[in-house]
């Protein structure tokens, strides 16, 4: 099967002229100004920005959390993300405390392999870092192509390591050739908040927010810096929120240590004033929370700055039946919120359309970058011959307006209800096949590959 697309801007991270694209299989066999070649198929791309499908290293299928699981499972998830541009995700392995990081994997593999619709790869979040779980990460890395690693500053006794864990696991997940990520907020502080909300009857959404303050997390991502830069390991901050963190990974720069970052749509766009809506506000309950405009400000500048390399979504949905556990009581709201299909519009119409930032930043935060980050590039994340040709056609000019009514996530309430855009994904194609076409999904389940990982360079 071979295809031909004719006439589009194409736009990678350090590129952006008029060409065709032709493929062959899955991968891209030749890029320029009119082709003469035949394909099976012709797509004519005029007036269309062409891109590399859209990368989403930070998502939660089918997630047990606070004894419910996330809505969106690997077939309903990946097919949304589709249907918003983004051809590849990174969804996170849990290890159990006290079993091992195998058996986990073998958990995660039941639920995507088969289901999942677009393609997908794996962190593993390590809860219980021991000389056994020490022992598996080479096999991590070197046999299943799994290369970072996730660890929670909080959710103590549940998720949450210590930093004698923390130290550990970064001196052998260096060794090996991975990265460690974290979750970087003070558990201990937020408990601390938590508890005494509680007690004072303060129990509405609004003190979700409260619990978790910016100094929770600019300390946490300032000790997950230093303790980064002792062990020399590859480091990452998932969904950074605030001009305190944001500064944390700074100030690692200006010590010749080298922080990766990165930031969420909805901490982008969103502020904690939604907080205020009574109940309604625990459509927003995530953690961290959303924080104040000025912290939006620090972001976009972060961005263009180079200090935060990625936007995704921490695409972590939930019924809102299952929201409702925690009308009474904030601390039982499950945490997450519905993005996976929105991110790719947002940070245009957002980003791009307002002048926040180029279309080629557009293209490195949403792709590129974690495809360079996380071991995928040049397979994933660009358009060059010999990539996987993992294709995004958007119409820049076109307005529509978001809402649960008809997005395609497992979920009944829209974070962007009534939002109008400027700028719509039109055909996607996965691998050389269209996946998406003007709204419509072509992929079946089951269509996802399972994409191994290369060592990580710690350099982008």
């Amino acid at each position: 099967m071979s295809v031909l697309i004719k006439n589009g801007r194409v736009v990678t991270g350090n590129s952006d002229s008029i060409a065709d694209i032709y493929i062959e299989g899955e991968t891209i066999k030749a890029i320029g100004e009119n082709l003469q070649v035949k394909a099976d198929e012709e797509i004519d791309a005029t007036g269309l920005l062409v891109m590399p499908g859209g990368i989403d290293p930070h998502v939660h299928l089918a997630m047990p959390f606070m004894g419910t699981f996330s809505s969106d499972d690997y077939e309903t998830g990946t097919r949304a993300a589709l249907h918003g541009g983004t051809t590849t995700v990174i969804d996170f392995v849990l290890q159990t405390q006290g079993d091992s990081l195998k058996n986990a994997l073998t958990d995660w593999q039941s639920r995507a392999t088969g289901t999942a619709v677009g393609d997908y790869s794996f962190h593993m979040a390590v809860t219980d870092f021991n000389d056994d779980t020490k022992a598996e990460i080479s096999q991590m890395i070197n046999e299943e192509g799994i290369t970072s690693f996730k660890t929670f500053m909080a959710y103590k006794g549940a998720l949450m390591i210590d930093d004698r864990q923390m130290i550990g696991l970064m001196q052998e997940v260096k060794k090996q050739g991975g990265m460690v990520t974290t979750h970087a907020t003070n558990g201990d502080m937020i408990d601390f908040l938590v508890a005494k909300h509680k007690t004072e009857g303060k129990l509405s959404p609004l003190y979700h927010y409260l619990s978790q303050p910016e100094v929770t997390e600019a300390e946490a991502s300032g000790r997950f810096a230093h303790m980064a830069g002792y062990t020399g390991c590859p480091a990452y901050i998932v969904h950074m929120t605030c001009e305190g963190a944001v500064n944390a990974i700074r100030d690692a720069g200006k010590k010749n240590k080298q922080v990766f970052g990165e930031t969420c749509i909805q901490y982008l766009i969103l502020d904690a004033s939604l907080y205020e809506q009574d109940f309604e506000g625990a459509k927003w309950v995530m953690s961290p929370p959303l924080r104040q405009k000025k912290d939006q400000e620090s972001l976009w500048a972060a961005i263009n700055q180079g200090l935060l390399q990625v936007v995704a979504t921490d695409h972590c949905p939930f019924m809102w039946e299952q929201k409702l556990m925690g009308k009474n009581d904030f601390s039982k709201i499950p945490n997450g919120h519905p993005a996976i299909e929105n991110r790719v519009e947002l940070l245009f119409s957002e980003g791009v359309n307002k002048g926040k930032i180029t279309l080629q930043k557009f293209v490195e935060v949403s792709s590129t970058n974690a495809a360079k980050l996380f071991g995928m590039f040049p397979r994933k994340g660009t358009l060059a011959v010999g990539s996987d040709a993992d294709v995004l056609l958007f119409d820049p000019n076109e307005k529509h307006t978001l809402s649960a009514k008809t997005h395609h996530m497992n979920v009944d309430y829209s974070g962007y209800e009534g939002w109008e855009l400027t700028g719509k994904v039109k055909t996607v194609l996965l691998r050389g096949k269209v996946a998406i076409d003007n709204g419509e999904c072509k992929a079946e389940k089951g269509n996802g590959k399972f994409i191994k990982r290369n060592k990580v360079t710690g350099i982008i």
